[in-house]
């Protein structure tokens, strides 16, 4: 029975993948609203040019600096401990597998990182890396073993694709069951819809509301506003916000004055990507800031000649914010520790 449900769900996300814009307005030729896909616009975003200056407050606000390192390294201690119970309990660790395409530095970095962190908690890893040019075809051969191999509980496709790739139909090859990155259509739709549970929750997003209720925050009631409406963070991020009963604002590329409505917030979700775009004069005085961001700036003075720096300007924010998340050694361990949790999860409902 689960084969024949399998098989019907794979038939109908192939069709589904297969509808081209034109298809979709055939179905509905009667309306005059155009085809949603159809307003999926480049997000450009534009930084100042020239920044206004950060506002001036009578009484500095003292911000805690909420550490990433210190909080995954505390979940991965308890990772550690429910690995070791499992091998001990069925003889079998989690598995998961990893496919990288092409030589992208910082896709690079980000695996290696994520390799590692396996081997640190026990955590069996398999990486499979492919050529910048090689087919959808090889993806999804590669992408079909792992569903069938028994021994791998997780399988994370490492983004962006070259783009020649139809990232779309190639996540959602991706088994239901094993979908640790959260992308399956079928778990973001459930994160969407009160009263569902999906099997996995995206890892950035994740790693952000955990970073939040361990340092205290109350979300419940709270004005909340993410900047950046990608699939992998922002716009998940922001469903994970109303799950938790946030008011939810989207700030995007296309939004008039969004220092206004970023100044209303009593939780900033920078994801935009662009280096230093929030201000200290977008916060409002209190704010909590959660800095997504992740950019290498260059900088002579530093080693490799660059740093990393957030969507916040944190020298401005420092002062403002009542907390917030330092780039680097914020969010991004967070988000591995999130995927070695969802793997752990998925791997204790075969065995558990």
């Amino acid at each position: 029975m689960l084969m024949i449900a399998r098989k019907a769900l794979a038939s109908a996300h192939s069709k589904a993948i297969r509808l081209t814009t034109r298809d979709v307005h055939c179905f509905s030729s009667i309306l005059v609203s155009p085809p949603l896909v159809s307003l999926d616009l480049p997000e450009n975003w534009i930084p100042y040019s020239d920044p206004p200056p950060p506002v001036s407050f009578e009484t500095k606000q003292k911000t805690v600096v909420i550490d990433g390192n210190v909080i995954a390294e505390e979940i991965r201690t308890k990772i550690i401990s429910e690995v070791g119970k499992m091998k001990k309990a069925v003889g079998k660790v989690p598995g998961l597998a990893v496919v990288l395409v092409g030589q992208q530095r910082d896709s690079q970095t980000y695996v290696r990182n994520k390799i590692k962190a396996c081997e640190e908690t026990g955590i069996k890893s398999v990486l499979t890396e492919l050529p910048e040019d090689c087919t959808e075809g090889q993806i999804i051969s590669i992408l079909k073993k792992f569903n069938e191999d028994t021994s791998i509980h997780g399988i994370l496709v490492q983004l962006p694709l070259p783009q020649h790739l139809d990232e779309s139909k190639i996540l959602n090859m991706v088994r239901l069951e094993k979908d640790v990155d959260g992308f399956h259509p079928l778990n973001v739709g459930n994160l969407a819809m009160r009263g569902r549970e999906p099997l996995f929750v995206s890892c950035t997003p994740k790693g952000c509301v955990e970073l939040l209720i361990r340092a205290g925050v109350k979300i419940a009631g709270k004005n909340a506003v993410v900047i950046g409406r990608s699939n992998i963070v922002g716009l998940p991020m922001s469903l994970l916000l109303q799950r938790h009963d946030a008011t939810v604002s989207t700030v995007h590329a296309f939004t008039k004055d969004p220092e206004h409505i970023t100044r209303k917030a009593d939780i900033v979700i920078a994801a935009a990507g662009i280096p230093s775009l929030v201000r200290g004069s977008w916060l409002k005085p209190g704010a909590v800031v959660i800095d997504v961001g992740t950019s290498p700036v260059e900088d002579s003075s530093c080693e490799f000649g660059y740093r990393l720096v957030g969507d916040v300007c944190y020298e401005e924010a420092l002062g403002v914010a009542s907390a917030i998340t330092p780039v680097p050694g914020g969010v991004g361990p967070m988000t591995i520790t999130m995927l070695l949790c969802n793997t752990l999860d998925a791997a204790k409902r075969i065995f558990l």
